[in-house]
């Protein structure tokens, strides 16, 4: 179904895939790791998106030949960035670094090893998170993660961090199409969705990269963004046969509607947020969310829920 890893070089190349737009307090720190990797058959494809910070001086200040700079003809949402980032990539395997993340030296080397088996298209790992704030950190995944056909788990729980992810070109070329440019938060969770209903995913058990939380990422920013992605999702996956057969998909729209709620709390809509509750099954998201409606708004906010 996929072509060994030593039909294309002994080391195939990978694309990393870094899209960028003002991301300078950060850069140096990512683009650092990347050039720190023991594996070294790689190229960067930098999509800027049309900074006007110093991301593209500090960017170019690298005389390193495996650097490739694009500057976008547009400002765009991440999805249809990170799709024409991945047009200009050349790489048998592709991985996702954004600018305010970092990996460690071993991350590409552990994770091509993976795809030794044919079938896996996907691959992944443990990291962890670090609070910008408090500068805590802590691990993301508590327990080993799931692989091989993993549909039902992932829409159980996704635990995918895009920061390891590494895709199999040909897995991805196989799906109808690629990275869905409408997505601007949660385009990494269609794409492995819809490639884990034809292709294993493997793991990387132990932490290999950096996550950082500091208030201004996409997902905190962009949380009814966020809610309206997923309720289109939901509705376009509905008419893929494999994904809402399987009999975890009601946790994906049970989380939609933890979110949606969610978000009408932040909006100051608590009695739609209770009513949204009750569609809910009886347990610990349901629970979960008569808590965060109970909580005053002042602590809501402080404690950024």
């Amino acid at each position: 179904m996929a072509e060994s890893l030593g039909s294309v070089t002994p080391e195939p190349l990978v694309s990393i895939i870094m899209n960028c737009f003002n991301g300078e307090k950060y850069l140096k720190t990512a683009i650092e790791s990347v050039l720190n990797q023991t594996y070294q058959n790689w190229e960067l494809i930098f999509w800027d998106n049309q900074s006007v910070d110093n991301s593209a001086d500090i960017f170019k200040e690298y005389n390193e030949p495996r650097f490739k700079y694009f500057y976008a003809h547009k400002h765009t949402w991440l999805g249809e960035a990170r799709k024409y980032a991945i047009e200009k990539s050349k790489g048998d395997f592709i991985a996702f670094l954004d600018v305010d993340d970092y990996w460690f030296p071993s991350k590409l080397k552990k994770q091509i090893f993976l795809f030794s088996n044919m079938d896996v298209g996907i691959v992944c790992g443990n990291y962890f998170l670090k609070n910008e704030r408090n500068q805590k950190t802590h691990l993301a995944l508590k327990k080993n993660l799931p692989t091989g056909w993993i549909l039902d788990q992932l829409l159980q729980v996704y635990f995918v961090g895009l920061l390891t992810l590494m895709v199999r070109r040909s897995a991805l070329d196989s799906l109808e199409y690629g990275w869905d440019p409408k997505y601007h938060v949660m385009g990494d969770l269609d794409l492995v969705i819809r490639l884990s209903v034809n292709w294993k995913l493997h793991a990387v058990q132990e932490p290999i990269a950096v996550c950082r939380k500091h208030g201004a990422n996409e997902l905190v920013k962009h949380r009814s963004r966020h809610v309206n992605e997923l309720e289109i999702w939901i509705k376009e996956m509905s008419h893929v046969n494999e994904i809402p057969s399987s009999p975890n998909f009601h946790c994906i729209i049970n989380n939609y509607t933890y979110q949606k709620a969610i978000d009408q709390v932040l909006q100051l809509h608590k009695v739609e947020a209770f009513r949204m509750s009750l569609d809910l099954p009886l347990g610990l998201m349901r629970m979960r969310l008569w808590l965060v409606i109970l909580t005053p708004m002042f602590l809501i906010k402080k404690l950024k829920i």
